[in-house]
């Protein structure tokens, strides 16, 4: 039997994934059943506690497999658009499953109870959110029968921003929350899945997962330059705008040569910072550097 990751297998001693029969043990298989996220934002543990450490965010509208909803606050899932597996609230589900037509465009919205900016809010919708609108009413939309949003916050499935580092800059000044992707509160891994999401380019979810499969390699790792160099980057490598710089335990976007943007526990905050600045911390921290740049396949 194979040791496979938890993060991204759905399988435990008494219950696994229909699709891993074979490959992991467990007393019962089940193929899921397929449900939604109805709330804004919920969080997604690996444990079902609520004080253990928050592995990632769900999103309005995304759907998931529930392989285990057997107590009244728990439900096992796997996510189906990151793969991402874990515990979340059961109540945040619904097994209603409407087909997206769009996606939130800005950094977050409301979702009001009437097409009324004056009617009360229901909850807050983040950036990638699917929305499938229905009814529009003057400058609102139906979000899939839960409230209405501004129309002007959507865009079609399709109508990406692809310069996701100009994304990210819009996400400067953020809180910065371990396990969060949302524009109240996320971590490095996670804005760089957001805003590479919003540019149409699927994205694991943590930084190991997205260094392993992310586009090209374009310095370090097995096919780069390999090692960990200074402000330059690694082994000679010069980065440009756009790159994705991953090291020990973080990961930033380039700017340009010499400055970049990511979510940061240093300052807890979405900021642009000289990337030497960021080596010079993660080789106090860890003794690192620069383990792997990529560039994402458009």
């Amino acid at each position: 039997m194979q040791d496979l990751d938890h993060r991204l297998n759905a399988y435990r001693p008494d219950l696994a994934d229909a699709a891993l029969q074979g490959k992991v043990e467990a007393e019962r298989f089940t193929a899921g059943k397929p449900m939604q996220v109805i709330r804004g934002v919920t969080p997604l543990f690996l444990e079902p506690r609520t004080d253990g450490e928050l592995a990632t965010q769900l999103l309005f509208g995304e759907t998931v497999t529930c392989f285990d909803r057997a107590t009244v606050t728990w439900a096992w899932v796997k996510n189906d658009a990151d793969g991402y597996v874990g515990y979340v609230f059961a109540d945040a589900l619904a097994e209603t499953s409407h087909v997206p037509t769009h996606t939130v465009a800005a950094l977050r919205t409301y979702l009001f109870q009437a097409p009324n900016l004056k009617s009360p809010v229901l909850d807050m919708l983040t950036m990638t959110s699917p929305v499938a609108v229905g009814e529009q009413s003057g400058k609102f939309s139906d979000a899939n029968g839960r409230g209405w949003v501004y129309t002007e916050h959507l865009a079609p499935l399709g109508d990406v921003a692809p310069d996701y580092t100009a994304t990210a800059l819009e996400f400067v000044g953020a809180p910065y929350r371990w396990g969060g992707k949302e524009s109240i509160g996320l971590d490095c891994s996670g804005l760089v899945q957001v805003v590479l999401n919003r540019a149409g380019v699927d994205c694991l979810r943590d930084t190991d997962m997205q260094a392993e499969t992310l586009g090209e390699v374009v310095a370090g790792g097995a096919g780069g330059a390999g090692g960990a160099g200074g402000a330059g980057g690694a082994g000679g490598y010069t980065p440009r705008y756009g790159d994705i710089i991953y090291m020990p335990g973080h990961v930033v976007i380039a700017l340009d040569e010499t400055q970049v943007v990511n979510a940061t526990a240093h300052g807890l905050r979405v900021r642009t910072e000289p990337l030497a600045d960021v080596l010079a911390r993660v080789a106090a921290e860890s003794g690192g550097g620069i383990d792997v740049v990529r560039r994402p396949a458009r």
